[in-house]
């Protein structure tokens, strides 16, 4: 930058350039001879018109009509000077011309219009006949503005062009930077959602089965030695979970190998029989048939249940939950509920006390939003805790094709008529 002007110094070697070789043709138009005679050194007239009408060049761009009306009428007061109007002596207008539709769109037509016509009207004869070479050269000066013009005119569609064409791709990478966070944000909650319930759960059973073991460690060894090696066999199962899911997080590209289904309800009782060894007993109620799942509904379904009973069994006091699926048409209602009042053990309410609280509900609200279904929990006015999921289910007339990793419950989940647990 020079100084305080903030237009940079290159701009400025840039129109002292265009000003001299403005002012050059001015001069080479003013010593032209109609009769083509030898040319002769510029004459006064010639250096006024070339000295006025380049002068304002450097300020056509702040004000173009102003100096595409001073550069026109210079080119108008050639004739009565004594000097040929030709396209040379009306550079300055040319230039004006070009950088008018160069730079803007307003007036630009009107004007160079109005410049071509005051030029055509200047460089006609009034009196006497027109040669050819009249005829040419008044014809020339007329259209050379208008050829100018059209030139700037393709540079501004050519700069608008290019423009809109960094602006979309500046919004194209937005949009992309946009698109990864976003995809990041929730690859980072699904990830999160997985690891809590996974974890949640394998834990809550491993301080359930040692709290029974500590409970029971004088009076009765045997039972204490068995819930014993029920925690070892919990722990072993939550650390196989862990290393598979850090596994495949921890692989760069896709698994070489074929993956293991995703759990869905044909997995509840296993699931079941996980809390029932650790001091819950759980009874499973069914209305309706059951019908296969889409994988992504089977999972969510599983995880609700799991989640359900994994806090049944933190916080709610009691030895006992129940399970209802209603199967209707057009979607399953599952529902986990218990009768306790949310007390624990001494030991366990005081570490309870500290503790924050957790993203169970939220977790599983997200996963019923994610497959278009819904949920609802709360305490019941008869006491306990009720957990309520609708999830939508495909319409009935798939339902003779089995889906692939859609799975309906297979083997005893207890007694599905009456409700009781074993």
């Amino acid at each position: 930058m020079d100084g305080g002007d903030p237009r940079p110094r290159g701009t400025w070697w840039r129109e002292g350039a265009v000003t001299a070789t403005a002012f050059a043709l001015c001069l080479l138009g003013g010593v032209v001879q109609a009769d083509g005679s030898t040319l002769s050194p510029p004459s006064a007239a010639g250096y006024l018109i070339a000295v006025a009408s380049c002068a304002v060049l450097p300020v056509r761009h702040r004000a173009p009509l102003a100096v595409m009306a001073a550069t026109t009428a210079c080119g108008v007061l050639v004739p009565l000077l004594g000097l040929l109007l030709s396209p040379l002596i009306v550079a300055p207008a040319l230039i004006t011309a070009y950088s008018l539709t160069a730079r803007t769109e307003r007036h630009a037509l009107i004007a160079v219009s109005l410049t071509s016509v005051a030029l055509l009207v200047a460089s006609t004869p009034l009196f006497g006949a027109l040669s050819w070479k009249d005829v040419s050269r008044v014809g020339a000066v007329a259209a050379f503005p208008l050829v100018a013009a059209l030139l700037g005119y393709s540079v501004q569609n050519r700069r608008a062009y290019l423009a809109a064409v960094e602006e979309r791709a500046q919004r194209a990478e937005k949009s992309r930077d946009s698109e990864a966070r976003r995809r990041v944000a929730e690859e980072r909650v699904r990830i999160a959602r997985e690891l809590h319930d996974l974890v949640a759960h394998q834990i809550t059973l491993a301080n359930a089965q040692a709290t029974v073991a500590a409970h029971l460690f004088d009076a009765r060894p045997e039972q204490t030695r068995k819930s014993l090696n029920e925690l070892v066999e919990t722990t072993a199962n939550a650390l196989d979970d862990l290393r598979a899911t850090v596994g495949l997080l921890r692989q760069s590209g896709d698994a070489t190998g074929p993956a293991e289904p995703a759990p869905g309800l044909s997995r509840l009782p296993t699931l079941l029989a996980s809390f029932r060894r650790a001091g819950l007993e759980v009874s499973v109620h069914q209305e309706g048939t059951a019908r296969p799942l889409p994988p992504g509904v089977d999972l969510t379904a599983y995880r609700i249940v799991q989640e359900a009973l994994t806090n049944v069994t933190k916080h709610a006091g009691t030895g006992s939950a129940r399970v209802h699926l209603v199967w209707s048409r057009d979607h399953v209602t599952i529902t986990v509920a218990d009768e306790g009042r949310g007390v624990r053990t001494a030991p366990a309410a005081s570490t309870a006390a500290v503790r924050p609280p957790g993203y169970g509900l939220i977790g599983m609200r997200e996963r019923a939003t994610a497959v278009g279904g819904h949920l609802s929990a709360g305490r019941r006015p008869e006491g306990g805790f009720l957990v309520s999921t609708e999830l939508p289910l495909p319409p009935a007339k798939d339902t003779t094709r089995r889906a692939d990793g859609a799975t309906a419950i297979d083997g005893p989940t207890g007694d599905e008529e009456t409700g009781d647990a074993s």
